[in-house]
């Protein structure tokens, strides 16, 4: 298949750049329906998206069908959220000469759209994560241009998609050239560098999540990199809640590290539980023997896995407690480590096994799993299973400062796509822990602010004028006014 050259990938951000300008100024309410146009279009293509996305992926049809729906209600929630105008966040200060510091002058602040956004789509979900995923919907959102560039682990797909997209947005107002997608390493690279490119967002390793984000730094004028990198997802259980239900959190466990062949970025690599007794291990040896298995996304993926799973089984201290079978399908892997073997070795708990393996630790004293959570990097999501009146606060703290999103008795592979989420965390978990890529936060990413000062009405964007003709909500004066 062919590659995007660089000429063809300078034209693609020029035209990007011309439908940004074109279409910073559109009212939200139009901008939302681009948004419903490019939703229904998918919808209408799942039958021929979905089998395409199993032929490339190795995903069961569910799964992706699931994705494909949770794709298609994102860019439905983002729509309505920017016709509300919550995303501008626009305020507007009257010139009041009595203003408590002094004379104050006429105010007016909103945020504007970046300009053009490059986005690299993720291997493991080839809707969510890649062509119209979070990262190009949110942009698009905020009002930017977008260029794409396909990952290689499902190009047809994405190219195939892509072709729906542009299409759904020529039955539109949009103007031509708005979205975009690009194949390639070089092109990839071209677009990270282009002088129009004002922003990047990627889902990917942390090692060309790390490349890239240099690169984006080392730029004559530097711009944001939004990287979703690596986690290894800790779950620490109480004693008192092993004691009450160890069968109950075992099954959850295995549940959400074996889902999608352990290719979650939130799947839950570290269980922290106070020992295992001979029913425990045979309880893990049975659940994980029943997952299901198939394929992993790529032959280049399984490989890694493998070498991850044998670089930690290796480890001093780390006992294989299943060990799983190795391939283009594995069956599950499990090791067993302690409280001491970590702390000699806190890498144990920055390696990321992306596939259907997972470490447990024995921690003996519940008091020592503070200590513990200390050793851990940035994570995208941190669980504690506990029990009624059980108020862990010196763990909660921890894992507050370490993770993006924290969770009580749950299981943090599913990320709904809410106004609250957050799915995102400290180094190396993103290289934004002040944002989110999932959620209608998200859209703020790829927004800045700009203030207005006496200026005269009709030079003013259209959401600081006063007659509010976008009906979005705004703050007046210090009160939030309704749209």
């Amino acid at each position: 298949m062919s590659t995007t050259t660089p000429s063809e990938l300078d034209g693609l951000v020029q035209s990007a750049h011309t439908a940004y300008r074109e279409a910073s100024a559109v009212a939200p309410t139009v901008r939302a329906g681009w948004l419903t146009a490019i939703a229904d279009a998918l919808d209408g293509a799942a039958d021929e998206l979905v089998p395409l996305a199993q032929e490339e992926t190795h995903l069961p049809g569910p799964r992706l069908r699931g994705e494909l729906t949770r794709t298609t209600f994102q860019l439905r929630l983002l729509g309505e959220e920017i016709a509300a105008g919550h995303h501008l966040e626009a305020t507007i200060d009257h010139a009041d000469p009595d203003w408590g510091m002094g004379p104050r002058p006429d105010l007016r602040r909103v945020n504007v759209p970046l300009g053009v956004v490059g986005v690299f789509g993720a291997s493991n979900f080839p809707f969510a994560f890649s062509v119209l995923g979070g990262d190009s919907a949110s942009a698009l959102a905020a009002g930017c241009a977008v260029v794409h560039k396909i990952h290689e682990a499902h190009q047809r797909l994405g190219t195939r998609t892509a072709e729906i997209v542009v299409a759904a947005l020529a039955g539109t107002s949009a103007p031509k050239g708005l979205f975009a997608a690009v194949t390639g390493r070089q092109a990839g690279e071209a677009l990270v560098d282009h002088p129009l490119v004002r922003a990047i967002g990627f889902t990917g390793s942390t090692r060309v999540g790390m490349l890239l984000s240099e690169r984006a730094a080392a730029r004559p004028e530097p711009i944001p990199f939004f990287g979703e990198l690596g986690s290894t997802n800790p779950v620490f259980v109480t004693r008192r809640a092993w004691e009450e239900r160890s069968e109950e959190i075992i099954s959850g466990y295995a549940a959400s590290l074996t889902l999608g062949m352990g290719q979650f970025c939130t799947k839950p690599g570290l269980l922290f539980v106070p020992e295992l007794d001979d029913s425990a291990r045979t309880a893990l040896e049975e659940t994980f023997s029943a997952a299901p298995r198939f394929e992993m996304l790529s032959e280049r993926l399984a490989e890694g896995y493998g070498s991850a799973v044998a670089t930690v089984a290796a480890t001093d201290g780390v006992e294989t407690l299943i060990d799983g079978e190795h391939g283009p399908a594995p069956a599950p892997s499990l090791l067993l480590t302690g409280a001491d073997e970590v702390r000699a070795n806190p890498e144990l708990l920055s390696t990321e096994m992306f596939g259907p393996a997972g470490l447990v630790i024995q921690y003996g004293e519940e008091d020592r799993l503070p200590e513990l959570a200390a050793l851990l990097d940035g994570q995208l999501t941190a669980t504690i299973h506990g029990e009624s009146g059980e108020r862990p606060a010196e763990l909660v703290d921890l894992l507050v400062a370490k993770a993006g999103r924290v969770l009580w008795n749950g299981w943090p592979t599913g990320v709904t796509v809410s106004y609250a989420q957050q799915h995102g965390g400290p180094h190396p978990a993103t290289t934004a822990p002040g944002t989110t890529s999932v959620g209608t936060a998200a859209i703020r990413r790829f927004l800045r602010p700009v203030a207005f000062q006496d200026f005269p009405t009709e030079a003013l964007p259209a959401a600081l004028r006063e007659e509010n003709s976008w009906g979005i909500a705004r703050r007046v004066d210090g009160r939030w006014q309704p749209r």
